[in-house]
């Protein structure tokens, strides 16, 4: 079976991308190994987007009138199931690609070939989990926080949530103030940023500030501190610019009004608990680790390169430095949120692809 494009993913970069492609009349299909936006459904309950919707729809759909300006996990869930079936784009579920091979000028996975590869396959099926000394004595539970769903699967545990993401941050609040024993690690700080101004989403404005000069950025992010409240977390060595913050306050509310303690970095796990760097020793019945993740791509083996997060080296935002014809959207990340570059990246992606299919006809 061979198109014009092989697409590997099946969550908003690759919906994106496949949209992009039909539009310029590129033939391509889009494998995914589990179901469409399948990584998005197991994400927690009360996940709440940080960006507006203005900045969270993909290409050529909007969300309908009434949407709210900040979606659930599930009024996105279902924009996602509605934007496949709106552009009636060709998915093949239940396909785990474990490897794709370079055979001439062409891309071949499994029985499939094409002269276009687009990975889109994003990072959250890529969990990362920390190397801390002690972690295989811990007697309680210790787990990433993609498995986490609700407040009831820790009711009654004394819980270490460990990270300074936005996860970690959302994950401790709200089991903090459903009056669970509660306590977040943060090594080295974090910066912790307004979830709107006046109204209108800390992204919005961090969009509008991205061509300002570097120092003119630096003075308003010195100015957003202005109005947010006295710092309770130590601040994070990198500038928000260079990283993505902490967005919103509630983990900053819990922690002062007593609902979630806050410690230092962790020095060790005991069989009971964890030690932190200030010589603490203190129980736990269960470790969340809120600690990121990386991009999902094994599958290409030692055919890339990647940077420091894993992430293939790029040309372009998109256009792979090490082989020609393979393109991956999904793949940048910063304060403008991610979904928000797959909509600049997706278009650019797919024009690629058109422009190289043209060349060979």
């Amino acid at each position: 079976m061979h198109s014009d494009a092989i697409v590997i993913g099946a969550g908003p970069a690759g919906l994106a991308t496949s949209r992009e492609l039909k539009v310029r009349g590129v033939a391509h299909v889009v494998l995914e190994r589990g179901a469409v936006a399948e990584s998005w459904s197991r994400l927690y309950d009360s996940l709440t987007l940080h960006t507006g919707k203005h900045m969270s729809h993909l290409p050529g759909m909007r969300f309908p009138r009434g949407t709210p300006l900040f979606l659930s996990r599930d009024t996105f869930l279902e924009y996602l199931h509605a934007y496949r079936a709106k552009f009636e784009l060709p998915i093949v579920t239940g396909i785990e690609v474990k490897s794709v091979t370079r055979e001439g000028d062409v891309w071949r996975v499994d029985d499939r070939t094409a002269r276009a590869l687009v990975v889109a396959s994003g990072i959250i099926s890529n969990p990362q989990i920390p190397r801390i000394p002690g972690a295989e004595s811990f007697r309680g539970v210790m787990r990433h926080s993609i498995t986490y769903r609700r407040p009831d699967e820790v009711r009654g545990k004394r819980v270490l949530v460990v990270g300074a993401g936005n996860s970690a941050g959302e994950i401790a609040s709200e089991l903090g103030r459903e009056g669970i024993d509660t306590t977040v690690a943060i090594r080295s700080g974090a910066n912790v940023v307004p979830l709107a101004i006046l109204g209108v989403p800390i992204q919005y404005i961090a969009f509008m500030m991205r061509k300002l000069p570097r120092a003119a950025r630096e003075v308003l992010v010195g100015a957003m501190r202005l109005v947010s409240p006295p710092p309770v977390i130590p601040r994070s060595k990198q500038s928000p610019l260079d990283a993505i913050p902490l967005i919103g306050f509630r983990l900053v509310h819990a922690i002062r009004e007593g609902k979630v303690k806050l410690r230092g970095d962790i020095e060790s796990f005991t069989p009971a608990g964890a030690r932190f760097n200030d010589g603490r020793e203190e129980s736990f019945d269960e470790v969340l680790l809120a600690t990121g993740f990386r991009a999902s791509m094994p599958f290409l083996g030692e055919l890339v390169t990647r940077d420091a997060r894993g992430f293939a080296n790029r040309r372009d935002r998109v256009v792979s430095t090490d082989q020609p014809n393979l393109y991956f959207v999904g793949h940048n990340y910063d304060s403008t949120g991610g979904l928000t570059n797959i909509r600049q990246d997706a278009p650019r992606a797919a024009a690629y692809v058109k422009r190289n299919a043209a060349s060979t006809q």
